[in-house]
């Protein structure tokens, strides 16, 4: 499948003819799982309520409520400490909170033959696995990435119980927005866009 570059317009085709290009090759039969239709229908019931009307977190604590989540797990990055508190404080007021940062437990890089940006000195590792077996043991129903780093976000939710969803990704150039790539035109032409 190459649909970024598909000469269908798949905004027009895709979208509302409904067309479908694998010729119906495809086993959807998970949609009628129930541990699925509550996510896809929720998201469907929000679109259609609230359109393009509400912010990331807005979405969360509302597609939370109506899922009937009573306790969330925010696994974050230390660089995002005020940021997760004020999610934390935010989200408080609706649930019960677990939040778990990415440096807990203290891991020792040369422990683990990592590498260090300082090789003289003693650095703590992230440990996403780590946050992903705390917000188990707390038994959160959903947890939220905030800004983890590429590869610790995989970590997080491979091992993770709950579903695991984005708020932040981690941009440390682009001030964590990634997609600022694709609109600045000097971005575009250095990556060759």
């Amino acid at each position: 499948m190459k649909c970024a570059f598909c000469g269908q317009k798949p905004k027009n085709r895709c979208n509302s003819e409904g067309f479908d290009c694998t010729g119906g090759t495809l086993d959807l039969s998970a949609y009628a799982l129930a541990e699925n239709q509550g996510f896809h229908n929720l998201s469907d019931q929000m679109r259609a309520q609230y359109g393009n009307q509400q912010t990331r977190l807005e979405e969360i604590i509302e597609f939370s409520q109506r899922a009937g989540f009573t306790k969330l797990g925010i696994a974050f990055c230390i660089g995002l400490t005020e940021e997760a508190a004020f999610v934390a404080e935010v989200l408080a007021k609706t649930f019960k909170v677990e939040s778990v940062c990415c440096k807990m437990t203290g891991l020792n890089k040369d422990e683990h033959g990592m590498s260090k940006i300082h090789p003289e000195k003693f650095e703590v590792a992230c440990n996403p696995i780590g946050q992903a077996m705390m917000l188990n043991r707390a038994k959160t129903e959903l947890n939220i990435q905030m800004g983890l780093c590429l590869g610790h976000d995989i970590l997080l939710q491979k091992y993770a119980e709950a579903p695991v969803t984005v708020l932040v990704v981690k941009d440390r150039v682009l001030a964590n927005n990634p997609m600022g790539v694709a609109y600045g035109s000097y971005w575009r032409q250095k990556l060759g866009g």
